[in-house]
């Protein structure tokens, strides 16, 4: 269990601590002759059954506030240390504060220096306690009254954090591995060690981790957990862990940087948050205000930006970006204190809601719907109600990662949501059913509609589809929407062009039949058709007619134009991509010469040039010096034959 004292400067929180473990937590030079506490410092104490209690002693004094917050982040229970000459004091009032907007729920009162106090001044200091107390989560704390000087009280407050420690149950280990890095130093023979609390997960010597948000990968080399070395460090304790990798020294290293899974590392300079102002003078807070936040161990400026109106009043809580001044990482759920511009006041605090929330649309009704959706706490619960409001889906690689949901925590979310994947990867993005088959039918309008305004045209392309779709979707999650309409045979392709399953563009009026003439020409010739010239000079026909009909015939996806006066037919194309294909499957290399590719097809030197070249163009072919490599598929390239529901003739 980690106990986390917290108090006025000079209440005796460092003597406190000495007393209870025989350990003094002052440990810089300055410490000991200023007499008061900088610094975070560390005591640790096993006790029973091999559970270890850990202190963390954070400085009092109002200059050294960013240091406690630094302090009091991931702990089990708040020791707020008082002393009963002065009663509560200014850093009494604000630590207390701090304790309550970090959700620390659990704690004890040590009264101390009761040694130099009468009764009536005892009775009176635990009343004044008391007061302070009502009305946070701490107002029903027990107090001890305590000496460290002549040890009264010691053996009962060390009896109760004994039993406290006893009853702590130990955090349930999910999630990917964070740790908030409140301190950084050299050991010879060692290296570097950071040290902070586990917030998530568990790490083991030898784990690849990442230093964020400099993205430094770097590897375990040793791990002490609570004072104690050990192989494994999970969340809930205090670790120190030793790491190297190249280019990795104490200098990249600064308070508040995070050290965790690859997975987790996303740099964030946007928080949209649940902020709880505190109650008190002042004016409300505008738009831009500049604050200080605090999360974990970092302490960053920036602007805060209410999103629900145009200001938020002290004693108020609503939803608020804060645009930080520098990078940090941040999830989704990190508590967070904030404090004015110079920071000598705490202001309020509150939880991260979406630590990557989009750049433009923040105060939009549909980005507050989805802002509201991200509030539950419970991710299946989340995801149901971000899908139910965004109409251009969820990106669950984003979700998982603002959540920390590792495979586990991923698995139980899948099998609780109703939800259609689409796009690439192992978390692409994801729609309710209903949002995808609207899209579905919207696709199904778009094409239908594209035909009675274009008659002549074969049908869309998918990237002219994207553009006209309401929503704005990536590529592949256009191409996932696609696939699944030619799946049922509620859309057809032929080749590039998307249309409704039975059209087919063709040509009408007096040029339908030298098309005809055109295309029976192209399809006998087989792998080699013949030149816009041959072709005019067969049928008697100007080479320009022959030209201009061939150019159409391109728009319509009856032929490809491979070069200036060369035209294939789609099937032609395909059988052709077959031969590169096979061509470079049969090479150890995995590569294939443009002589060898002009000997398997016998079209001659500089058609199978001028082939290449096209294929080059396309994506199925990439030239590396004097051989070409396989890009892409020949059937995601040019289509495959099967693609084609209703057939594009070319007749």
């Amino acid at each position: 269990m980690i106990v986390a004292t917290a108090g006025h400067i000079d209440h005796g929180k460092t003597s406190l601590v000495h007393a209870l473990t025989g350990v003094d937590a002052d440990r810089l030079p300055e410490e000991k002759r200023r007499g008061m506490t900088i610094d975070l410092g560390f005591a640790y104490q096993a006790i029973a059954e091999g559970t270890m209690l850990g202190f963390v002693d954070v400085p009092g004094h109002e200059r050294f506030v960013r240091n406690m917050l630094a302090g009091v982040s991931g702990i089990d229970l708040a020791l707020l240390v008082v002393a009963a000459d002065d009663g509560p004091m200014p850093q009494t009032i604000e630590h207390l504060a701090i304790l309550h907007l970090l959700g620390v729920g659990r704690g004890a009162v040590a009264l101390t220096k009761v040694d130099r106090v009468t009764d009536l001044r005892l009775r009176e200091a635990e009343a004044e306690v008391r007061a302070e107390l009502a009305g946070t989560p701490l107002a029903e704390s027990r107090v001890f009254p305590v000496s460290s000087v002549t040890g009264a009280g010691i053996p009962e407050l060390r009896r109760f954090l004994h039993r406290a420690a006893a009853e702590t149950p130990r955090r349930s280990v999910h999630g990917l591995f964070r740790l908030s890095i409140d301190r950084s130093f050299s050991l010879p023979g060692a290296g570097l060690v950071v040290t902070g609390t586990i917030l998530s997960g568990r790490v083991r010597v030898g784990d690849e981790l990442v230093l964020s948000p400099l993205g430094v990968p770097v590897r375990v080399r040793g791990i002490h957990a609570d004072n104690v070395e050990t192989h494994v460090g999970q969340v809930g304790q205090r670790c120190a862990v030793n790491i190297a990798g190249q280019g990795v020294h104490r200098s990249i290293v600064h308070r508040g940087d995070v050290l965790l899974d690859p997975s987790l590392h996303q740099p964030t300079t946007r928080l949209d948050a649940l902020v709880r102002l505190l109650p008190g003078e002042g004016k409300a807070l505008r738009e831009r205000t500049p604050v200080h936040l605090h999360t974990g161990a970092a302490d960053v400026t920036g602007r805060l930006v209410p999103l629900e109106s145009a200001t938020l009043a002290r004693g108020e809580a609503g939803l608020a970006q804060i645009v930080l001044d520098r990078q940090i990482s941040a999830l989704q759920g990190d508590r967070f204190v904030l404090r004015d511009q110079s920071a000598r006041e705490t202001i309020g605090g509150g939880t991260v809601v979406d630590p990557f929330p989009p750049a433009r649309g923040r105060k939009t009704p549909a980005r507050l719907q989805a802002l509201s959706a991200h509030t539950a706490v419970d991710p299946s619960a989340a995801l149901e109600r971000l899908l139910a409001v965004m109409s251009d889906g969820v990106d669950l690689a984003l979700f998982c990662r603002a959540r920390n949901l590792g495979p586990a925590e991923q698995a139980g979310v899948w099998r609780k949501v109703a939800l259609v994947r689409a796009g690439e990867g192992a978390l692409p993005h994801a729609f309710s059913p209903d949002a995808w088959q609207r899209l579905r039918d919207e696709v199904v309008r778009a094409v239908s509609e594209w035909h009675k305004s274009n008659p002549d045209s074969p049908g869309m392309d998918a990237e002219r589809l994207r553009r006209k779709l309401s929503v704005r979707l990536s590529p592949d999650v256009t191409a996932s929407l696609v696939q699944s309409l030619i799946a049922d045979r509620s859309l057809a392709r032929s080749g590039p062009i998307l249309h409704m399953p039975g059209h087919a563009a063709s040509f009408v009026g007096p040029d339908a039949p030298l098309w005809s003439a055109i295309a029976e020409m192209l399809r006998e010739e087989g792998l080699r058709p013949p030149r816009v010239r041959e072709i005019a000079e067969r049928l008697g026909v100007d080479h320009r007619k022959v030209e201009a009909i061939l150019r159409r015939a391109v728009g319509m996806g009856f032929v490809f134009r491979v070069a200036d006066n060369r035209y294939f037919p789609p099937d032609t194309i395909r059988e052709l991509a077959r031969i590169a294909e096979a061509l470079a499957e049969e090479s150890p290399e995995g590569a294939f010469t443009a002589a060898a590719y002009k000997e398997r097809t016998g079209i001659g030197r500089n058609v199978a040039i001028q082939l290449l070249e096209f294929f080059d163009a396309r994506g199925l072919t990439r030239r590396q010096g004097d051989v070409r490599r396989i890009v892409r598929p020949g059937a995601e390239v040019f289509g495959a034959a099967a693609d084609q529901v209703s057939g594009a003739p070319i007749s």
